[in-house]
């Protein structure tokens, strides 16, 4: 019977160890794997400060692989993970996935491995900085939005918002309480909250009874001076575009200074030799199906006539030029838009004289600009060093229309709208559509450092071509008007587009490597 006692807790006993030991191991398996866990996620937030420091590095500050691994992208770079206590306690092996196409986002993958142990784990995330592109319309003044006028995506202004319109997104003010002037829905004396709406306008959208959840004051406002430098990436991206001009971007202090002569795919000189400036000289890109571009000179203005052919004086320069694999296009001075009649791609388009403080270029939006297709393969960004304008000529002249214009919109210094006046005469009102029939719609995004408007309010005396509407008010501009947020602009902006902040993690999941 002793005996027998004996051998029972001697299995018991070898049991209770075989279990402590077997829990042990498995604790230190899991303590392992957490480590594991833990290291990956700190090569995550590596990168993740690393793009935030350079935007375009997908190597890890490195020179090799040449080619990207078509499934995990650049890479393997290997680091070593060490604790606070200064102890190298693992590694994380990084691989780095542009999303191509102009797009800011980056997928990261980081396998996180523990000294000593077998136990690895592994995260992927989605990293990407939101763009100017990241809005329906940002102002850095105020903006007021007729009842006539509709919006689909986030609206944000650095001063304040008047939305009478209807909207479906989030409007955002930088500022608690602004006093609007008259030209922007006040009276240039009585303060308004950071957004708001007029009582007294009931339809369509009944201000009163409207939601306002989505209406935010005071945020932080978008620093419209990073376009500037920009413009300037823009204008050295087209330069390493060439064989011809490539030279001319090393130097990082006198590169957008220079001034070439010849002209690249990439790269459209100033007119003229002397550097002489004229707003009704630059040129006309047309963009073609094909996501080539047909250049013209355009020689002359009169922005009087209509349509386009009639308005502007052209010169043939070249048919069928192949859009850069950059997808970046840069003028030495003013640009005319136009598609034929859709485009197919993704193409950056900038204007600027930034060799000069005197003159800044402007680009002039002179016919529909449309993409071939709306589920994000296609992307047209037009920048100007100073407006982007609808020409006067852009819509048909008369009768019922839908006129469209399809792009990611810019205007470092100036404002982006329909004109109120003829640059041929200043003291005429441009034309004026009222009738129900006579619609626009603006596809993308747009962002305009001074005035955003696509319909002029002149008053109750006959200026120009305005036309009176049913309120016995004269207009200048397309009353009927929808601006249309394309949400795939969010994270895959035209080529080199600017950016308003810094990088974020997007999305974060693990990835199995093993049952």
């Amino acid at each position: 019977m002793l005996l027998s006692i004996i051998i029972a807790l001697a299995i018991f006993i070898a049991a209770a160890e075989e279990l402590v030991l077997s829990n042990l191991s498995l604790v230190g398996r899991n303590n392992d794997s957490q480590k594991a866990l833990n290291i990956a996620e700190a090569g995550i937030n590596y990168y993740l400060w690393h793009l935030s420091h350079d935007g375009t590095d997908y190597k890890d500050g490195r020179t090799t692989p040449a080619t990207p691994d078509p499934n995990l992208g650049y890479g393997p770079y290997q680091h070593n993970y060490i604790d606070d206590n200064a102890n190298t306690t693992g590694t994380y092996t990084l691989w780095i996935k542009p999303q191509g196409s102009g797009s800011t986002v980056v997928t990261v993958r980081a396998i996180g491995k523990v000294s000593n142990s077998s136990a690895t784990r592994t995260i992927e995330a989605r990293i990407g900085a939101p763009s100017f592109a990241s809005y329906d319309v940002l102002a850095d003044t105020a903006l007021w939005f007729g009842n006539t006028e509709a919006t689909s995506g986030p609206i944000h202004s650095n001063q304040g918002i008047r939305m009478d319109g209807a909207s479906a997104d989030n409007i955002t003010s930088a500022r608690a309480t602004y006093v609007p002037p008259s030209s922007l829905g006040g009276d240039g004396s009585t303060s308004h909250n950071g957004v708001w709406c007029s009582p007294s306008v009931t339809s369509p959208v009944n201000c009163n009874t409207r939601s306002k959840s989505d209406w935010s004051f005071p945020v932080a406002a978008v620093d419209f001076n990073q376009v500037s430098g920009s413009l300037c990436t823009i204008k050295k991206v087209a330069f390493l575009s060439d064989p011809a001009t490539a030279s001319l971007a090393s130097n990082n202090s006198t590169a957008c200074s220079q001034v070439p002569a010849q002209r690249t795919p990439a790269y459209l000189p100033q007119r003229s030799s002397n550097g002489s400036f004229n707003v009704s000289r630059g040129y006309l890109i047309q963009l073609n199906s094909d996501g080539s571009y047909n250049l013209y000179n355009v020689n002359g203005e009169n922005d009087r006539l209509t349509p386009y052919t009639s308005a502007l004086t052209l010169q043939l320069v070249a048919t069928n030029v192949a859009v850069p694999s950059s997808g970046v296009i840069f003028a030495e001075d003013n640009v005319w838009v136009r598609t034929n009649p859709t485009f197919h791609g993704k193409v950056t388009i900038g204007a600027g004289r930034l060799q000069s403080s005197n003159v800044n270029a402007n680009i002039v939006i002179a016919d529909d600009v449309l993409y071939s297709t709306k589920n994000g393969s296609d992307a047209i960004g037009l920048i100007a060093e100073d407006d982007v304008i609808v020409a006067p000529y852009a819509p048909p002249s008369s009768g019922s229309f839908n006129f469209e214009v399809d792009a990611a919109l810019i205007a470092q210094s100036g404002s982006v709208n329909y004109p109120l006046n003829y640059r041929t005469n200043n003291n005429a009102c441009t034309r004026g559509w009222t009738s129900t029939n006579q619609n626009f719609t603006f596809y993308g995004s747009l962002s305009s450092r001074q005035t955003w408007t696509w319909t002029w309010l002149v008053g109750n005396s006959s200026c120009g071509d305005a036309v009176r509407d049913s309120t016995n008010e004269y207009i200048s501009g397309i009353s009927h008007n929808t601006t249309q947020y394309d949400y795939n602009l969010q994270y895959s902006p035209p080529p080199s587009f600017p950016v308003t902040s810094t990088y974020n993690i997007l999305s974060w999941r693990e990835v199995l490597t093993r049952p």
